[in-house]
C-alpha cells in the first residue's frame, strides 16, 4: 500500500495557459478597480464614524480592548505568582545592571518602576517583562562615560577613598546625561512607530542580533572586572576602548584588593551552585527559586554585621535614598552629542522586544502590533527620562519567568512595579552595605547564557556560510568599534550580503525529467535532459539593474548563447540586405533602360546568394585563413548551394574546423567586392535567411535553438534595466514563465511590442515548451533514454 501510494501516477489534461488566456478566464481586475483612487482614500481618512473613533481609540490604547473582560478568577491569581516571582528578580537585576550604566543602584530601581507602568496602558504584548537589560545598560554606559569620566570632577577639599574623584557631582551628572540619552531614544522609537515604520527591527537579522549580544556580553565583563578585582583601571573611549581597558586591567592585577576578590569567588560559587541546583529541581518546583535575591540578603548581612567597608575597605553600594524622586526636565545641552547613542538604542532596544513579543504571541496564539510596541517602548523611555530611568527593553531573562509561572496579561507587570515600589520606598536603604562584587558576579553569572551563543558558529558553518560571516563581523566590529559604530558596521554588512547574493545567484538551464512536468538544473540533476530546440533558463534572484549584464553573461555561458555576437551579426545582415535591396534598384533602373532602348522582352537574371557570419571573413575576404582560427565550438551557418528562386534551400551546419571546398565552392564569385550578392528581392526570403544566419550564429551544434524560455518565478520585481537587457534578445521566440506581479513591468517596458520577434507569458514552464514545440510542429516530446510522450500526462 505504501508503495502503490508513493509511486501514484496522474494524468491531467487542459489547455496550455499563456497569459492573456489566464486573464480570460479569470477576468483579472485593474488597479481602479482594485484600489480606490487616491482622492477617495483621502474623503475616507477624513471621514469620522462611532466604529472608527472606537478603533483608533483603541489601536492608541490597547488595554482598553482587554481590561475591561479581565476575568479575576481565571487570571488574578497567575498574574499576582508571576508578578512577584518577576518583582523579585528586578530587585537584583535593576541593581547590577546600574552599575553597567556607571549609575547609581537606585536608578536602576527607578528604570524598573516608570516604565513598567507606562507600558501597561500601551502595550501589545502580555507576557514581556520592560525593565532594565544588560544590552541596553552597557550602551547606557558607554555614553555616561564617555561625557562625563572621572579626570572632569576632582575632589576640590577633603579626603575621600577615591582619592580625587568627587563622586557626588560625577553621578549626578552621568544621571543626567543618561536621562537625555533616553528621551531622546525614546522620542525616535515614538516617531517611528507613528509612521509605520515598525518593519526596521527586519533589517536585523537574527544572526546579527545573538552576535551583538554576545560582543556586548564581552563588553559587560570587561566592564565589571574593576569590582571583581577592586582596582581603578583608566577610562577609554572610542575604537579598541575594550582592548586598551582589557590590557589595563591586566596591568593593575598585582594591585588587586585581595577582601573584595574573595568576596566575588565565594558570591560567583554560591549562585552558580545554586542557580544549578535551581535548574535542576525546575521540574518539580512551582515557582523557580529567586537565587539573586537570596544572595543579595545573604551578602548584605554578611557586609553589615563584619563591617567589610570600614574594616576590610571593601567597596558597597552606599546611600539608597527613600522614596521617589520629582520629574525633571533633561538637559537640552546634552542631546547633540547623544544623538548617535540614542539611535543605536532606540533600534537595538525595539529589536530586543519586538522579537520576544512576536515569540510569545505566536505560542499563546495572539497578534502583537509592532508599530504600538514601537510606540509603548518609546513612550516608556521617553516619560521614564523626565523621572531619571535610563533605557530599557524587554529582559530576555524576566520575560521567560513571567510566562513559565503562568502570568496571562500585564497585570503581572502592575504586581512587579509594586514589589520594586515598595522596596523603593520602605526597604532600599537595607541594602545600602551590599557590595558591589556581589552585583558585578550577579551580571556575570546572569551573562551565561549570551556566552553559550557562541555554539552558533558551529552551527552556522554548517549550514549558511554567509550568516556565519554577519555573525563574525557583527561580533568583531562591536568588541573592537564600540557598541554603536559596532551596530552601523554590521547593519552595512548585513545589507551587502544581501546585494552580493543577487549579484552571485546561482544560474541553471533547466531540463525535463522524462515522464513527468517537473524541470530541473540538469547540471545537478542526473536524469534531467534538455529539450532539443528549447533552452530554458533559470535565476535565482530577481532581475535588476545590479545584475542585469550578469543575468546575460550566465545565459551564454550556460546555455552557448552569445545574444551580443548575435546582434552584431544581424546587425550587419541587415546592412547587408539594405545594400542589396539598393543595387536591386540599381540593377532594375538600368535594365528598363536597355529595353526601352532595345525594345526587347524582360528578362531577369538571378544573381547568386551567399551569406557569411564570420567577422574576419567579411573583413579581409581571406577565407582559408579566418576559418582555421575561429574555436571550436562556433557554429558555422552557410547555404549548401547557391540558391535560385524557387528553389528549395538547404542549409549545412559546421562546427569549427575548415568547411569543405564543395561546400563553398560556389562562394568564389562574389560582386562588387562584397560577400554576399542579392538573389532575390523577396522580403520575406530575406528576412527568413537573416533570421536563420542569426540563429546559426548562437553557437549551439548539438541541435538548433529556435525558442528560450526565461523562468522568472524567483522575481519579485523587474525594472527597467532588466528589460531592457531581456529585450536585446531578439531573433528568437521567447517564453517568459513569470510572476503576476512581474507582469504589468514587463508590458510597461515594451517588453512585447516586437512585431517580428514572438514573445509570450506563461503560467508554467511545461506550457511555454509545449507552446514552443507546438509552433515549430513538433508533436511530442524527444525521447531521450527511459523517456516517454509527455502527451501521455498533458495534452495540447
Amino acid at each position: 500500500m505504501d508503495s502503490e501510494r508513493r509511486y501514484r501516477k496522474y494524468r491531467v489534461e487542459r489547455e496550455v495557459l499563456d497569459e492573456q488566456r489566464l486573464e480570460e478566464i479569470t477576468q483579472r481586475k485593474t488597479l481602479s478597480e482594485t484600489r480606490p483612487p487616491l482622492t477617495e482614500r483621502l474623503k475616507d481618512s477624513l471621514r469620522c464614524s462611532v466604529p472608527k473613533l472606537k478603533r483608533s481609540v483603541l489601536s492608541i490604547l490597547p488595554v482598553l480592548s482587554w481590561l475591561p473582560k479581565y476575568s479575576v478568577w481565571d487570571s488574578g491569581m497567575p498574574d499576582l505568582i508571576s508578578g512577584i516571582s518577576v518583582g523579585i528578580m528586578h530587585l537584583p537585576q535593576g541593581m547590577a545592571y546600574s552599575l553597567l550604566a556607571s549609575l547609581p543602584p537606585v536608578f536602576g530601581l527607578y528604570s524598573s518602576l516608570y516604565p513598567t507602568l507606562i507600558y501597561f496602558f500601551f502595550g501589545t504584548s502580555r507576557h514581556i517583562s520592560i525593565g532594565t537589560f544588560t544590552m541596553t545598560s552597557i550602551m547606557v554606559g558607554s555614553v555616561t562615560e564617555r561625557l562625563a569620566p572621572d579626570t572632569d570632577f576632582p575632589m576640590m577639599n577633603g579626603t575621600n577613598s577615591t582619592a580625587d574623584v568627587d563622586i557626588t557631582a560625577r553621578d549626578s551628572y552621568r544621571v543626567q546625561v543618561a536621562a537625555a540619552t533616553t528621551v531622546i531614544a525614546g522620542l525616535i522609537q515614538v516617531l517611528l512607530g507613528l509612521v509605520k515604520f515598525g518593519f526596521v527591527a527586519t533589517y536585523l537579522s537574527e544572526p546579527l542580533v545573538r552576535a551583538y549580544t554576545t560582543a556586548a556580553a564581552g563588553h559587560a565583563v570587561v566592564a565589571q572586572l574593576k569590582y571583581v578585582f577592586g582596582v581603578s583601571p583608566k577610562r577609554f573611549h572610542g575604537p579598541l576602548s575594550l582592548v586598551y581597558t582589557l590590557k589595563d586591567v591586566c596591568s593593575l592585577l598585582p594591585k588587586t584588593h585581595l577582601p573584595t576578590l574573595v568576596v566575588s569567588v565565594v558570591s560567583m560559587v554560591c549562585l552558580i551552585a545554586a542557580k544549578e541546583l535551581n535548574s535542576f529541581l525546575s521540574a518539580k518546583l512551582p515557582v523557580p527559586v529567586p537565587m539573586e535575591l537570596i544572595t543579595i540578603a545573604a551578602a548584605t548581612l554578611i557586609s553589615h554585621y563584619s563591617h567589610l567597608s570600614m574594616n576590610y575597605t571593601v567597596s558597597v553600594v552606599g546611600e539608597i535614598p527613600s522614596g521617589l524622586s520629582p520629574p525633571s526636565i533633561p538637559d537640552f545641552s546634552i542631546f547633540s552629542d547623544v544623538m548617535g547613542d540614542a539611535i543605536a538604542l532606540a533600534i537595538v532596544g525595539y529589536a530586543i522586544s519586538i522579537s520576544l513579543g512576536k515569540t510569545f504571541a505566536l505560542k499563546h496564539g495572539y497578534k502583537v502590533d509592532s508599530n504600538q510596541e514601537l510606540v509603548a517602548l518609546g513612550l516608556s523611555n521617553t516619560v521614564g527620562g523626565f523621572f531619571q530611568c535610563y533605557s530599557v527593553c524587554a529582559s530576555m531573562s524576566r520575560s521567560l519567568i513571567q510566562e513559565t509561572t503562568g502570568g496571562k496579561t500585564q497585570m503581572a507587570g502592575i504586581a512587579s512595579s509594586l514589589i520594586v515600589l515598595v522596596t523603593i520606598l520602605k526597604l532600599g536603604s537595607l541594602f545600602q552595605e551590599l557590595p558591589k562584587a556581589v552585583l558585578a558576579v550577579i551580571v556575570f553569572v546572569n551573562l551565561k547564557g549570551m556566552f553559550k551563543q557562541h555554539s552558533d558558529i558551529v552551527t552556522l558553518w554548517r549550514h549558511s556560510k554567509i550568516d556565519l560571516m554577519v555573525w563574525l563581523v557583527t561580533w568583531v566590529s562591536t568588541l573592537l568599534l564600540n557598541m554603536d559604530v559596532g551596530l552601523a558596521v554590521s547593519l552595512i554588512f548585513t545589507m551587502l550580503t544581501v546585494i552580493f547574493r543577487t549579484q552571485l545567484p546561482t544560474y541553471s538551464v533547466l531540463g525535463n525529467v522524462a515522464g513527468t512536468e517537473l524541470y530541473l538544473d540538469i547540471e545537478t540533476h542526473g536524469e534531467a535532459r534538455e529539450i532539443p530546440g528549447v533552452t530554458i533558463f533559470r535565476s535565482s534572484a530577481t532581475v535588476y539593474f545590479a545584475n542585469a549584464a550578469l543575468y546575460l553573461e550566465a545565459l551564454k555561458e550556460k546555455s552557448g548563447i552569445n545574444i551580443s555576437d548575435m546582434l552584431i551579426y544581424k546587425k550587419r545582415q541587415e546592412a547587408k540586405q539594405r545594400r542589396r535591396e539598393r543595387r536591386a534598384e540599381r540593377r532594375a533602373k538600368r535594365q528598363a533602360e536597355r529595353e526601352r532602348r532595345a525594345q526587347k522582352e524582360d528578362k531577369q537574371v538571378p544573381a547568386i546568394e551567399v551569406f557569411s557570419v564570420e567577422d574576419e571573413w567579411l573583413e579581409t575576404g581571406d577565407k582559408d585563413d579566418t576559418w582555421t582560427k575561429k574555436e571550436n565550438g562556433t557554429v558555422f551557418v552557410v547555404p549548401a548551394s547557391p540558391r535560385l528562386p524557387d528553389s528549395p534551400n538547404r542549409w549545412e551546419y559546421l562546427k569549427g574546423g575548415v568547411p569543405d571546398s564543395t561546400s563553398l565552392s560556389w562562394m568564389s564569385e562574389l560582386q562588387d567586392g562584397d560577400t554576399t550578392t542579392l538573389g532575390s528581392s523577396s522580403e520575406d526570403t530575406l528576412s527568413r535567411d537573416l533570421e536563420r544566419v542569426s540563429l546559426g550564429s548562437l553557437g549551439k551544434w548539438t541541435w538548433d535553438i529556435h525558442s528560450i524560455i526565461l523562468d522568472l518565478s524567483t522575481a519579485n520585481f523587474i525594472d527597467t534595466v532588466a528589460i531592457k537587457a531581456i529585450t536585446n534578445s531578439k531573433d528568437m521566440q521567447i517564453g517568459v514563465r513569470d510572476q503576476a506581479c512581474v507582469v504589468e513591468q514587463l508590458e510597461l517596458g515594451d517588453f512585447f511590442s516586437d512585431t517580428i520577434t514572438k514573445r509570450h507569458l506563461f503560467t508554467s514552464v511545461h506550457d511555454a515548451v509545449l507552446f514552443c514545440l507546438e509552433q515549430r510542429g513538433t508533436s511530442s516530446f524527444p525521447k531521450h533514454e527511459a523517456s516517454v510522450d509527455m502527451h501521455s500526462s498533458t495534452k495540447l
